[in-house]
């Protein structure tokens, strides 16, 4: 597999997982408009190893993503790239009443190994 379908499949993989918090307090959730695929370090790339890093954070009333923070990791050397990844990350604001407002999310970010 080439690198960039496995970047693009990762991209697709983290967009469809952002789960809002407070789900319940919107009209409409955030949406991601724009995603970027975090760097997969060499090492875990190397040995084949897989994992995901729940990040917790606010998106705010301009859908930019903010207080990024590790929520759980099954691997501590992904956390500082999905964090830079996320932080890249642009997203159509969540909305009551039609007003943009900030929210706090979690958002899985997988890495996942294709040879």
């Amino acid at each position: 597999m080439k690198i960039n379908d496995a970047l693009t499949k990762l991209s697709f993989a983290c967009l469809l997982a952002v789960a809002p918090v407070a789900l319940a307090q919107t009209n409409e959730p955030p949406v991601p408009v724009r995603t970027v695929a975090p760097d997969y370090p060499d090492e875990l790339r190397r040995d084949g190893v897989s994992g995901v890093v729940t990040v917790k954070c606010t998106i705010d009333e301009k859908g930019n993503v903010t207080e990024p923070e590790v929520e759980k990791s099954s691997n501590a050397a992904f956390e500082k790239p999905a964090i830079a990844a996320l932080k890249k990350w642009k997203f159509k604001p969540a909305k009551v009443d039609g007003a943009p407002v900030a929210i706090k999310v979690s958002i899985p970010i997988k890495f996942m190994f294709e040879s």
